[in-house]
């Protein structure tokens, strides 16, 4: 069955360090209670690493191991990711992250451009749109109105090596990484060696 395991909406700028989470909302109810926290943790830090490696005005698709982390970044600085299994459409993805940072954008103003601390904006419908896209078919009907998206969109597919800089393993940016915790690391390890998790390795 296809899924959508997140959605994010993302700040981007070169104000930043690092890219701000803004908002996010994940369905981990296929994942034990003890690993929920972990699982999030990593969904954090892939958004932030693929965001950051997205230029303003892309959309791009990274899979790697069963999992897909669509990507939208606007030429505001407004960005929005979605993980999903492979076999959700990337189109239905990205009418989801067109529709929900437009309505995001229209009903936040400017205030989103000024925040600096993650997940510290509420905005509720970002939990509406990963239940009601959680079935592409159904979702689907919904996006015929804006079909053209494939036109018109150029979708860039990448593995995860090819979106991170050469030389840079995802391995190395964990091990370095202060948005995990070491439990975190220990889990993102481990899974990846019985390559039985949502881990994007």
């Amino acid at each position: 069955m296809t899924k959508v395991v997140g959605i994010a909406i993302v700040r981007n700028g070169s104000d930043l360090n690092e890219p701000v989470p803004l908002t996010m909302a994940c369905d981990l109810a296929s994942y034990g209670y003890f690993q929920r926290q972990t699982v999030k943790e990593l969904l954090t830090f892939l958004t932030k690493q693929f965001i950051k490696r997205t230029e303003p005005g892309q959309r791009q698709s990274v899979a790697h191991e069963g999992y897909v982390v669509h990507c939208y970044a606007r030429s505001d600085g407004l960005c929005g990711t979605v993980t999903t299994d492979q076999e959700y459409p990337a189109r239905v993805a990205f009418v989801l992250l067109g529709q929900l940072l437009e309505e995001f954008s229209a009903a936040q103003g400017s205030s989103w451009q000024s925040v600096t601390a993650a997940e510290s904006v509420a905005y509720p419908p970002i939990e509406d749109y990963l239940k009601k896209y959680q079935d592409p078919a159904a979702a689907d009907k919904v996006t015929k109105i804006q079909k053209d998206l494939d036109e018109t969109t150029q979708i860039l597919h990448k593995t995860i090596d090819s979106v991170l800089e050469r030389g840079v393993k995802l391995d190395s940016l964990v091990e370095r990484s202060n948005d995990l915790s070491s439990q975190s690391k220990l889990f993102y390890k481990s899974a990846k060696k019985t390559n039985s998790c949502c881990v994007l390795s």
